[in-house]
């Protein structure tokens, strides 16, 4: 089935206990939704809805799945539920709480805590390449005692990027839209595409997946603190493994941050993910650290040769 844009559900339409008030958004796998609960509480509502399996036209509320997407639909729709199931056992304040999740017109819903804010992408659109060095260390080390928690679950996010950072109106960081996680879950059965977004996946997101850890959603805050800084997403991984083009942070925004915080941004983005941190707690400590030297990691014998060729080529 070609990729379609589906249909919301209609405003104020009644969804078992909550009122649609308006769509939020429209992704290739799902509609967010702003609704009120049954005390006229704001919830956002996230409807597994994928636009390569399913069709709702105008005035429909169940979804259309051919008998050849049938299988695909369903395999996905019990990826979705398990992911509710996995988020609602979380209760961290970095983390998107989830409310509930439950069937209905033939799919599945899963409720979560509405937040008022604007998304890490919108504040880089913003502030291109105008964010300080406070701000980043500020947002990415809250939101690591939220990735630890997640890890802490042998949940994976893998679809870390700064539109799935959600910043609230004090610029407390959560993480949100754990799209991607669902396919960790179940491994024996790779019927949906890969979800993830080029230059923010890892290298490993591009291969057999049997690589996949938590230094896979390391590279990925690699590739959003460097998006902090440049205003963009760095090259893709897959063309980064076939020509790497990306110049360092430490050439790049020298003397302009700390050289720690760059010797970070360089360490994440390393594409051997042997050679990057292999914990968010290494990565945390490394962050919050001040003026100690880097770990020996931090600036690996990658980085000294591709430093090496730039400057070589600089000088011809």
């Amino acid at each position: 089935m070609a990729q379609q844009a589906n249909r919301p559900l209609p405003n104020a339409y009644q969804l078992d206990e909550y009122l649609i008030e308006r769509q939020l958004s429209l992704g290739g796998f799902s509609i967010v939704y702003l609704a009120n609960d049954a005390h006229g509480r704001q919830v956002a509502i996230k409807e597994y809805l994928p636009n390569s399996l399913a069709l709702r036209g105008e005035d429909q509320i169940c979804p259309i799945v051919s008998p050849e997407h049938q299988a695909a639909f369903r395999y996905g729709m019990k990826c979705f539920f398990e992911e509710g199931r996995a988020l609602a056992r979380l209760s961290h304040p970095n983390v998107v709480r989830v409310l509930n999740f439950f069937r209905a017109n033939d799919t599945v819903y899963m409720v979560m805590e509405y937040e008022h804010g604007r998304t890490l992408q919108e504040f880089i659109q913003k502030h291109q390449g105008h964010i300080s060095e406070r701000f980043i260390r500020g947002v990415f080390t809250r939101l690591l005692n939220g990735l630890r928690e997640v890890h802490a679950h042998k949940l994976l996010h893998l679809d870390l990027k700064p539109s799935n950072i959600y910043l609230r109106t004090d610029n407390t960081p959560v993480l949100i839209d754990f799209g991607a996680a669902r396919q960790t879950l179940f491994t024996d059965q790779p019927i949906l595409k890969p979800m993830y977004t080029p230059g923010f996946a890892s290298p490993e997101h591009y291969t057999s997946r049997q690589d996949l850890g938590p230094w896979s959603d390391i590279y990925s805050i690699g590739a959003s603190m460097y998006a902090c800084l440049s205003g963009g997403a760095p090259q893709a991984a897959d063309e980064r493994v076939k020509k790497d083009v990306l110049t360092p942070a430490q050439m790049r925004w020298g003397g302009q941050y700390s050289d720690r915080l760059l010797e970070i941004v360089d360490w994440c983005l390393n594409l051997d993910h042997l050679e990057r941190p292999q914990s968010v707690f290494a990565l945390q400590k490394a962050l919050v650290a001040s003026a100690a030297p880097p770990p020996s990691k931090a600036v690996p014998s990658w980085l000294e040769r591709v430093m090496g060729k730039l400057k070589k080529s600089t000088v011809k």
